[in-house]
């Protein structure tokens, strides 16, 4: 799949910064033109926020960071990128004087993306010497959260351009999406803009407030919408005769006049001061960054749990995580050395997420073991032991873990685990892991396991290919000298 080398942004605000981030955090170096003054600060801000989000987010080994350089000009900015993305305020003006200037002095087979929330993209070419190559890139915000982007071609745009696109998007963790016909607004903001405009009618009418608004949609449909879309939600509401019976059911309503989605309510002054006194008392004091902290923690929990949905293969953008992570883990599978044997191998590096928090405020006991596992899993890749030789049929299997939890790991806490090689043969492995507070340095859990050699296909133990035993021998041999770690072979209940 077509990786993006070098990428260019183009306005570092919201959702320009939004773009930085997600680019930089998929390793991606990222040169910026932005000449707002305060935009070293605001694009440190959202870089800062997207780091604890990913900390959170996902434990798979991500990329060195990309290098982030802000540019004294657009064409110092642009020259050598690959995917260029423009995030410039949504002015028509503005936007069409942007995107010819960079078409002007951009690479010839660079792509460049618009993130306009609603202008045709055939009115932004329209002043292109290679109007082909521009295509609409609208993200939601956050956009190192959020994964989807829907890519929208103008008359002049190629198809070509819109499958590079497409296939540069899902290994920076993005999906997109090709919206077939340009239409102002594309498909998500037209279905936002009929829920905003009946939400105006709502206030203004006194209906209720905006505190009261949002809890109807964060606590009802708000929820299922995380997980499916319209369709398939209203496929549940038809039960067993699914949307056929629901259309018959309720396309009726459709004709009584419910909404006020036709008509437009008048922004005067004082509903503008109603809704923004109502939005401060809602806020609560909390500034904008809190609530973006706020927002990004929620997300990762929502994303995680759709991560492990059906089944496990993952539902919705939890599956497009999974899939992304997928890839981190097989391009991880050869990054560590095998240099440094003379200590526990350090394996883990993560932050303990919002999900992994229990009533107590502590890491719950079932994501100590997500840990240990991946610490497993960690050595197996270093011996060769990684997705490609699973796939061929063979694996090692965790066949007995002993957990014993010596301190507290609290949401945020920065952890890391080792892994030493007790004793190893042609079938087994003997592993003794531990979880460490990386500030302090002090042992909160330890898990001694044995994991088997097996032959997947076949159902039971098999000895290990030379290729993987020529790997775990320099590691046992050298871990044979360090002493044996305090808690070996300990039982439950049995005293220190």
């Amino acid at each position: 799949m077509t990786r993006i080398n070098k990428a260019a942004c183009i306005g570092g605000g919201v959702i320009g910064g939004g773009w930085i981030a997600r680019f930089l955090l998929a390793g991606i170096d990222v040169d910026v033109f932005d000449p707002h003054p305060e935009a070293t600060r605001i694009v440190g801000e959202v870089l800062a926020n997207a780091e604890k989000a990913y900390a959170m987010l996902t434990g798979a080994p991500l990329p060195p960071r990309g290098k982030l350089t802000f540019r004294d000009t657009l064409e110092a900015a642009v020259g050598d990128a690959d995917w260029i993305q423009e995030s410039v305020p949504e002015r028509l003006d503005l936007k069409r004087k942007v995107l010819t200037q960079i078409d002007a002095v951009a690479r010839p087979d660079a792509l460049i993306g618009s993130s306009t929330s609603g202008l045709l993209p055939t009115d932004l070419q329209r002043d292109m010497r290679h109007p082909e190559r521009l295509f609409v890139a609208h993200p939601y915000n956050p956009v190192y959260l959020l994964p989807l982007v829907e890519i929208v071609g103008g008359e002049k745009t190629s198809m070509e351009t819109i499958k590079a696109a497409m296939a540069r998007l899902p290994p920076i963790g993005m999906k997109g999406v090709h919206i077939a016909k340009e239409i102002e607004a594309f498909v998500g903001d037209r279905l936002l803009e009929a829920l905003w405009r009946e939400a105006l009618w709502l206030i203004k009418d006194d209906i209720c407030t905006v505190e009261t608004l949002d809890d109807v949609i964060r606590y009802s449909f708000g929820l299922r919408w995380a997980q499916m879309g319209l369709f398939q939600t209203y496929r549940i509401a038809g039960g067993e005769a699914g949307m056929r019976h629901f259309l018959a059911q309720f396309g009726p309503a459709l004709q009584w006049n419910w909404t006020k989605l036709m008509d437009v309510v008048d922004l005067d002054d004082a509903l503008v001061e109603k809704i923004g006194q109502q939005s401060d008392e809602q806020a609560a004091g909390l500034s904008i960054r809190e609530l973006e902290r706020i927002r990004d923690e929620n997300l990762v929990g929502i994303l995680q749990t759709l991560k492990g949905g059906h089944g496990g293969k993952g539902w919705g953008a939890g599956k497009l995580l999974k899939e992304f992570e997928h890839g981190l883990w097989a391009s991880a599978g050869g990054d560590k050395k095998l240099a440094d044997l003379a200590q526990p191998l350090r394996l883990i590096e993560t932050k303990v997420s919002p999900a992994w928090v229990d009533y107590n405020g502590h890491m719950t006991e079932h994501r100590y073991l997500q840990v240990f596992g991946d610490t497993s899993d960690a050595l197996l890749r270093l011996i060769g032991v990684d997705l490609d030789y699973v796939e061929r049929g063979h694996s090692y299997y965790t066949v007995e873990t002993h957990i014993r939890h010596l301190g507290e790991a609290k949401l945020g806490q920065a952890i890391h685990s080792t892994c030493q090689l007790l004793s190893a043969d042609e079938k087994r492995l003997h592993v003794f892991h531990t979880i460490y507070d990386t500030i302090t340095g002090e042992a909160i859990a330890t898990a001694e396991q044995m994991l088997l050699h097996v032959d997947a296909k076949a159902g039971k133990a098999a000895p290990a290919p030379e290729e993987v035993l020529s790997k775990i021998r320099p590691i046992a041999e050298a871990h044979a000298k360090l002493p044996v770690p305090e808690g070996v072979g300990r039982h439950v209940g049995q005293k220190r």
